[in-house]
């Protein structure tokens, strides 16, 4: 008796590999990452049942190739800029009348510490004690803090930049020391659901990063955390509050306290792997066990993280502390 392998045999022996392709017949999306870039397709070949998996060849490293490929970029959608940040939608030209499958991102105009940033370079792990955070890291915070990196934090907290971005903005119970507005991230396509990603911004700006967060902040963040996932669930159907993630970076891109608001389905980066993110719900447990007083902070633990071998932190005062030369 004839079996479907046996028939599919017989097919297979009248046409090449290459002609099943257009053979097949989608007939159902069965499955696609959160970034858009490979999908699986239930449907037939000659009547029986095949599954397609079409997933998006990596950018070429031929440098000529990239200029051609730049070439052919249209449609271009802007979805918003700040300061010296934009980004937008645009279509590669492959396909005539295809939706944008390009998301970019310009900085323009760029500096030393970006090239740095978005160059290869190796990764060192590293163990912050609080004296180095005192005696060393803190000044640099401060450094960093005066060349106006958050110009375009301070853009959208005072309503001059992306405000119909907006997501929320609630006042807490103290004003301006408890208000924090929710808004997109700028490396979110703000249409894939499972690649969400979300930014909260503190109003206050005496707290930089999770160094200066202490116990009496508990209640504050407890609250911060409830307004963040009660407004993700309203914004985004489909999205339960057990389906986000919630996390700190340290060290930050820019001193100024944020809170990263992520589905738990995105595909992990580098930026929410350990030595890089810290999990809010344990930074909150945390200092709620602290011993001591409403000042005790996590200014006074150890912290271990890594970092890139180009950046300010690691050549300024790593490497020399690890070759015992002064910082």
């Amino acid at each position: 008796m004839e079996t479907v392998q046996d028939e599919i045999n017989v097919n297979l022996g009248r046409s090449t590999a290459v002609e099943l392709i257009p053979r097949f017949e989608p007939k159902q999306l069965l499955n696609q990452d959160q970034s858009g870039r490979r999908v699986t397709l239930l449907g037939t070949i000659d009547g029986t049942q095949a599954l397609l998996t079409a997933e998006r060849a990596a950018f070429p490293s031929d440098f000529e190739t990239l200029i051609a490929f730049h070439a052919t970029i249209t449609k271009i959608k802007n979805l918003g800029d700040n300061d010296i940040y934009r980004w937008y939608l645009a279509s590669s030209g492959v396909t005539e009348g295809a939706p944008p499958d390009l998301k970019l991102n310009l900085i323009y105009p760029c500096t030393d510490k970006h090239i740095k940033k978005y160059s290869p370079q190796t990764v060192r792990m590293v163990t912050e004690t609080p004296e180095i955070y005192q005696n060393y890291v803190r000044p640099c915070m401060q450094k960093m803090r005066d060349e106006g990196r958050l110009n375009w934090v301070f853009n959208i907290l005072e309503g001059r930049a992306e405000q119909e971005d907006v997501l929320l903005r609630d006042s807490g119970a103290d004003g301006a020391q408890e208000g924090f507005l929710l808004a997109p991230d700028l490396n979110w396509d703000r249409k894939t659901l499972t690649s969400l990603h979300l930014l909260a911004l503190v109003e206050r700006r005496d707290i930089w990063s999770l160094r200066d967060l202490k116990k009496a902040h508990v209640v504050w963040m407890k609250h911060m955390r409830e307004k963040i996932l009660d407004a993700s669930v309203k914004l985004y159907s489909g999205v339960e509050k057990d389906m986000l993630k919630l996390y700190i970076h340290y060290h930050p891109t820019y001193y100024h306290f944020h809170i990263h608001v992520v589905h738990v389905m995105c595909d992990p980066t580098s930026t929410q792997s350990v030595g890089k993110a810290f999990g809010l719900e344990n930074i909150i447990s945390q200092l709620d066990t602290m011993s001591g007083g409403a000042e005790a902070s996590m200014a006074d633990v150890d912290l271990t993280y890594h970092l890139g071998d180009a950046s300010d932190l690691w050549n300024e005062i790593f490497l020399p502390l690890k070759e015992g030369r002064k910082a």
